[in-house]
């Protein structure tokens, strides 16, 4: 009986012995003997958060305690750039949990996050909030638990054709096309491939191909991309559809294509050569020519109101529409203001001399060094109006030219030959004077002669003697 109660209090103390190595144990592992929750990220989906888009959360709880625990509540408390969703809860329950729990064991609760569209790429943490109730009666508790997790968020690759820095192109003239390339995503791009082409080929590049690299290009950053195009110099006049392609790179490597389409403006401005043709009677006529690619509609020629020149009647006419190529002769009745001098005083005072406003005979001084300024209008194929500024240098070779019109013109004409009539008018009277002079003195002789013959005396011939 002794023997009995001997090996009795050994086993009862070698019990005592082991619990409390027990304990010691689940101290050293950091669990709680009597009940503990862990809260786990088991898995994301997307694995990572893209921006503008939903993410879902599998999350585990386990009591790995030695008690039961129930009312178990698991709250997300989210923080940019993680939203809650508009019927989502990010309030999960759990009603009880069996103590000594296995990792198979325990509830799965699954969340859904918003992730904001303008997040970069990055990661961010996001607090998992428990609490649970332990016990009964007088000996429950409420205990409180915070899991930090994190989340990994990956930019949005994406690129956008911001402006292209020209919206028209002239004909066959080499001109620079510049592509201003923006990343408008969250993420860096690398390896993008810029490619364009005018399905009509009108629109070309030169000195390259229509093929631009870019290694790398960060989120926000710009990058410009030129060309060397030229329009083809038959090209009709009108707006052309340019295709453009990027390609980039993603995150995993896997290629994106964007495409786009911008418009370009074949045609434009064109130019004009001005020449002096001739004068005549006051009248000047100027050739011109256009001398561009384009065609010019509804032309008119002027000449504006300049200090050394003067227009009498109309000082623009309208010549049509000019083909490249083309020309036209436009004529005008131009006197000169700086040749046109008149003196103001009385007789014998020295008087001021001040241009005359009606103007004057163009003459080779009064045009030498005084260009004619000559204004050309006309409408491009985009339907604007253009002004050209053009100088002429008129050649007078001789004389004067007096520019009035009409039967003026003809008076000119007829004054420039007055010298040589004069002239003329003065010899025959010198002529004819003589000759008065000439018989009168005839007639003396003759009454000098007394009894001669007038026959003998006009003649003076002598009467034949026997």
């Amino acid at each position: 009986m002794k023997k009995f109660s001997l090996l009795t209090l050994i086993l009862l103390f070698s019990a005592f012995i082991c619990l409390g190595a027990g304990t010691a144990l689940g101290a050293s592992n950091g669990n709680i003997n009597s009940s503990s929750m862990q809260v786990n990220l088991t898995n994301q989906n997307p694995d990572s958060a893209r921006p503008g888009e939903p993410v879902e959360l599998t999350v585990s709880v386990q009591n790995v305690g030695t008690k039961d625990i129930k009312d178990i509540t698991v709250t997300v408390n989210p923080e940019y750039p993680f939203t809650e969703i508009s019927g989502q809860s990010i309030v999960k329950k759990v009603s009880y949990l069996n103590a000594r729990q296995d990792d198979n064991e325990g509830g799965v609760l699954k969340f859904k996050l918003m992730t904001d569209s303008n997040a970069s790429a990055g990661t961010y943490d996001i607090d998992i909030v428990t609490t649970y109730k332990s016990g009964s009666g007088s000996s429950s508790s409420t205990m409180t638990t915070t899991k930090t997790i994190q989340l990994d968020v990956r930019g949005k690759e994406y690129a956008q054709i911001v402006t292209i820095d020209k919206a028209n192109i002239d004909i066959a003239k080499q001109e620079t096309l510049e592509f201003i390339i923006t990343n408008t995503g969250t993420s860096s791009l690398k390896n993008m491939v810029v490619s364009w082409k005018d399905p009509k080929g009108v629109i070309l590049p030169v000195y390259s191909d229509n093929t631009k690299y870019i290694k790398y290009l960060d989120a926000g950053e710009s990058v410009t991309v030129a060309y060397s195009v030229m329009a083809d110099v038959n090209a009709d006049p009108g707006l052309y559809t340019l295709d453009i392609n990027l390609t980039l790179e993603d995150y995993e490597s896997n290629e994106k294509i964007i495409q786009t389409t911008a418009g370009v403006f074949v045609g434009g401005e064109t130019d004009f050569d001005v020449a002096f043709s001739e004068s005549d009677a006051g009248e000047i006529s100027l050739s011109v020519a256009n001398v561009g690619n384009n065609i010019a509609y509804s032309v008119k020629v002027s000449v504006p109101k300049q200090d050394n020149y003067k227009v009498s009647g109309s000082s623009s006419t309208i010549v049509g529409n000019l083909e490249k190529g083309d020309y036209t002769i436009a004529s005008f009745d131009v006197t000169s203001i700086q040749g046109a001098a008149v003196v103001e005083g009385g007789s014998g005072a020295p008087g001021t001399a001040k241009a005359s406003a009606e103007g004057g005979n163009l003459t080779a001084a009064s045009v030498e060094g005084n260009p004619l300024k000559v204004q050309i209008e006309y409408t491009d194929a985009k339907g604007e109006r253009i002004t050209v500024d053009k100088e002429v240098e008129l050649e007078i070779t001789g004389g004067s030219m007096t520019a009035q019109a009409g039967g003026q013109g003809k008076r000119s004409g007829i004054s420039s030959y007055l010298p040589y009539i004069a002239v003329i008018v003065f010899a025959g009277g010198v002529f004819v004077y003589r000759k008065k002079i000439q018989e009168k003195i005839l007639v003396k002789r003759e009454k000098k002669s007394g009894d001669k013959k007038p026959e003998e005396q006009k003649y003076g011939c002598k009467t034949p003697r026997d």
